[in-house]
């Protein structure tokens, strides 16, 4: 097979590397993308998308099953409704399949080969990939590493059988009657959150103190609160410790010591994700890390000249549009564009029920950035817009230095506040002060209001409350 000779090799299609290949094939740079599976990676093929496509067919569902029960507030009633799973997972793979051929296209609009297999690396300029009709040896000026990560596995829980990773949790045939979540972190409880409303007895052990640790208690209170209304049972400072011997149990150590049995059919495991770091030859270059992540600069670049990494191999925060925003930053570097990574915030968001918002710094961590900060929270209840969609549970929040009212975080948690990130993240990123925001004319009735009424409160005259 000849050997394919390029300017920039992307190893990786997920968020991150096909953004990049994208970007730099727009600026005339002869790129090469290698790719194991399907392009898209992890997010469009066994992660974000197909987890929100269950979780809105999930929505869908539970509203009809209060139509049917009579327990809607709208006055709206109908027949019992039927769920057949294997027509959501089909419409779900149409959603991922959709995608998969976008992606794809838009590879070839950009004019980038790809190149189906896995890549090893022979030396820093030099990978040998694996493909259908032999070894295909690409010798590249520049390589941008963007492999990924992968679920944490247990050595008492291993992904087989019964035990099953997000991604095998959203390969299901059939929603299971028993479902024990492993991990009460975003992707344990978005996921759980979803079975539950599909039918699901779910059961959440999380060995912290509580929920959601990565997000302060008072935004996660609304969650838990839900999970109550749904019946899920979540056990907190529990330990679990491996399935029964008859494998149909999930042995857990109580946060009192005591020892439980969860009956369950499924055992999720959902205890964090991974950098794929193994597997590709990294020992043949030899690069600087940080603990099991790439160390990488403000430009993404390695520790060897010309070689960049990206994405989840880089480190927290582990999200697709990190991995997007660096993508787009080195290919327009590796074009000779100035550009550094200098972000104010990276939105985070945890799709539960209700949905979790988190950008920039918190009240705690605004505290020990500035001298003084304020504080201002405007809770749905007082939201016209929420209150006729029935989502009043929830608030919108914004932290401010005292001093010149700069805006240094912004958090909320509510039905549907994934939407208002990008107003978040937009507010912060232009260095906008309270009055910015608070002068900033708000359509009625929106969800939306209520972050300019937050930011009215941390000025002192709320409009609304």
């Amino acid at each position: 097979m000849k050997d394919i000779t390029c300017k920039l090799l992307v190893i990786g299609s997920g968020p991150g590397g096909y953004v990049c290949a994208i970007r730099a094939g727009q600026l005339g740079i002869d790129t090469v993308i290698v790719e194991a599976q399907k392009p898209g990676g992890t997010c469009l093929n066994v992660g974000c998308i197909p987890s929100k496509a269950i979780i809105h067919a999930a929505e869908e569902y539970e509203i009809a099953l209060h139509h049917a029960a009579g327990t809607s507030p709208l006055g709206i009633s109908a027949g019992a409704p039927k769920l057949d799973f294997r027509k959501t997972i089909a419409w779900k793979d149409g959603v991922v399949s959709r995608l998969n051929g976008g992606v794809a296209g838009l590879l070839k609009k950009a004019r980038v080969k790809v190149v189906q297999g896995w890549a090893v690396f022979r030396d820093g300029k030099t990978v040998a990939v694996d493909t259908e009709t032999g070894v295909q040896v690409i010798r590249a000026e520049t390589i941008v590493i963007a492999t990924g990560s992968a679920p944490v596995e247990l050595p008492f829980l291993k992904f087989e059988g019964d035990v099953i990773s997000s991604t095998g949790a959203l390969a299901l045939a059939d929603v299971p009657r028993r479902l024990a979540v492993v991990g009460g972190g975003y992707i344990g409880l978005e996921l759980g959150i979803a079975f539950a409303k599909l039918g699901s007895k779910v059961t959440v052990v999380e060995a912290l103190p509580r929920i959601l640790a990565t997000y302060d208690a008072e935004l996660t209170r609304p969650v838990a609160k839900r999970l109550g209304e749904l019946g899920v049972i979540v056990l907190t400072g529990a330990k679990a410790k491996g399935l029964s011997a008859k494998g149909d149990a999930l042995l857990v150590e109580d946060a009192g010591g005591g020892d439980q049995k969860i009956a369950a059919d499924k055992v999720l495991v959902t205890v964090g994700r991974k950098p794929l770091t193994e597997g590709w030859g990294l020992e043949e270059i030899d690069l600087a890390m940080n603990g099991r992540f790439i160390r990488i600069d403000d430009q993404c670049r390695t520790s060897m000249r010309g070689v960049y990494a990206i994405g989840d191999v880089t480190g927290e925060p582990m999200l697709a549009h990190r991995a997007m925003a660096q993508g787009e930053m080195v290919a327009e570097i590796v074009a000779g564009h100035k550009r550094s990574w200098d972000k104010r915030c990276i939105p985070a968001i945890c799709f539960t029920d209700p949905e979790v918002v988190s950008a920039g710094l918190s009240p705690e961590e605004a505290k020990a950035a500035a001298p003084e900060i304020k504080v201002g929270q405007f809770p749905f209840q007082a939201n016209a817009r929420a209150m006729t969609k029935v989502a009043e549970d929830g608030f919108i929040r914004i932290v401010a230095r005292a001093d010149n009212h700069v805006v240094l975080g912004i958090q909320a948690v509510g039905q549907g506040v994934s939407e208002l990130s990008t107003a978040f993240g937009l507010a912060i990123e232009m260095g906008a002060r309270l009055e910015d925001v608070a002068g900033t004319i708000h359509a009625h009735p929106t969800q939306g209001e209520g972050f300019q009424e937050a930011a009215l409160k941390a000025l002192g005259h709320a409009l609304h409350i």
